[in-house]
């Protein structure tokens, strides 16, 4: 009697679970393999576990609230935001190329003294950077003082031009014809002030009349190169505005024009490079500085955008979270658009005000895929298996060793 009064209790629970419709019998350790009968796992030693149709909506998995606390889940709404589109890109300063000048001996001589010996050395307008002594320019002046004692107008015209052309201007020639003293040097200066990226001269080097002696580049301009995305090319023209800002000057934006579009793609990185030029009066912006450059892509427009962080990108598809009443959570696929600022554009799959995964989603995703509801092999399971209740059935594994 008292065996039978304590049995009475539990015949309620059985009663109810008995009522409730079993989907499906799986092996909480294989959640892709389902059988439409209890009994053993032929996977584990362990009895099936029954999957009811009350439990949890097709393609979800519920999750204990206090266990998302622990893993540290967090929530975040799909936005709908009416932005004007941009291109963010990476770049770096590069020297003006059009803005180079190279220096060349006008007459041939030896190379006495020589002020600058390094590469990217500044140097000022007008400044002394070697001087050449010249048996022909000693030659020149000769016949310019001559041609002064004889107060032969034709001649001084003609020794002036001819020092003209071996680089001594006409002031000089003008205070040489006036002093009486010979200069055995001519003095190469700087038409601009720049940098010296080239050095070809040497002191006691022999230069011939036209050899290159110097490479100087200005940095009153510079120009910023930026790799934009082959797939985000195609919306960057001549004449695009661009937003420039550099890591070493925190908080400051340069603005400035799409000048060029260089007709490649660099087959490594698959990006084409857009070249962009940006005053530099003060020489702050120098060769090698990484830039950020944005780009306006067009007009306004609405669109739906969520973290970044939130998007699980798995080489194949795209997914996103959806957390639903009662700690329930479903993945849904996604098609992404442009990412800025830490936040990706949405172009299908959600819709504005849901709730979503922003971050512990991949706890999330390992919890549903031990139930196998969100993972792509559960997604992918075949029909349940029909089970014969006279014979359990065995492993592939084992199967395959009774056969040998």
């Amino acid at each position: 009697m008292r065996e039978t009064a304590a049995a009475q209790p539990a015949a309620p629970v059985d009663a109810a679970k008995s009522a409730r419709k079993v989907l499906y019998w799986h092996d909480p350790m294989v959640p892709g393999q389902r059988f439409d009968q209890p009994g053993k796992s032929p996977f584990m030693d362990m009895e099936l576990v029954p999957v009811y149709a009350d439990e949890v909506a097709p393609g979800t998995v519920a999750i204990d609230p206090r266990l998302t606390q622990n893993i540290g889940v967090r929530y975040a709404q799909v936005q709908r935001l009416s932005e004007a589109p941009q291109l963010a890109a990476v770049g770096s300063v590069r020297l003006d190329e059009t803005r180079t000048l190279s220096l060349q001996a006008r007459v041939g001589g030896f190379i006495e003294r020589q002020a600058v010996r390094a590469t990217n050395q500044p140097v000022s307008r007008g400044q002394v950077l070697a001087e050449i002594t010249s048996p022909e320019l000693v030659q020149a002046q000769e016949e310019l003082l001559l041609a002064t004692r004889l107060n032969d107008a034709a001649l001084i015209d003609a020794a002036t031009s001819r020092l003209a052309l071996l680089g001594v201007g006409a002031a000089q020639a003008g205070q040489i014809a006036k002093s009486g003293r010979l200069q055995r040097s001519v003095a190469i200066v700087a038409p601009a002030a720049g940098i010296v990226t080239e050095i070809a001269a040497r002191p006691g080097m022999n230069v011939a009349a036209g050899a290159p002696l110097f490479t100087l580049s200005a940095l009153d301009t510079v120009w910023v190169v930026a790799d934009v995305p082959e797939r985000d090319a195609a919306g960057i023209a001549v004449g695009r505005a661009a937003q420039v800002g550099f890591a070493a000057l925190p908080g400051e934006t340069f603005t400035g024009k799409v000048e060029f579009v260089y007709p490649d793609v660099a087959a490594a990185t698959r990006t084409a490079s857009v070249r962009i030029a940006l005053a530099n009066p003060q020489g702050r912006l120098r060769p090698g500085m990484l830039a950020n450059v944005r780009f306006a892509a067009g007009p306004a427009r609405e669109a739906l955008w969520v973290p970044s962080e939130a998007v699980i990108q798995t080489g194949s598809r795209n997914v996103v979270i959806v957390a639903e009443e009662g700690s329930r959570f479903r993945a849904v696929d996604v098609v992404t658009g442009a990412e800025r600022d830490g936040r990706s554009e949405i172009r299908s799959g959600l819709s504005a005000g849901q709730k979503i995964v922003a971050s512990g989603q991949f706890m999330i995703d390992s919890e549903a895929s031990l139930k196998g509801a969100l993972s792509t092999r559960a997604s992918s399971a075949t029909a349940p298996i029909q089970r014969d209740r006279s014979a359990r059935a065995r492993p592939t594994w084992a199967a395959t060793s009774a056969s040998r």
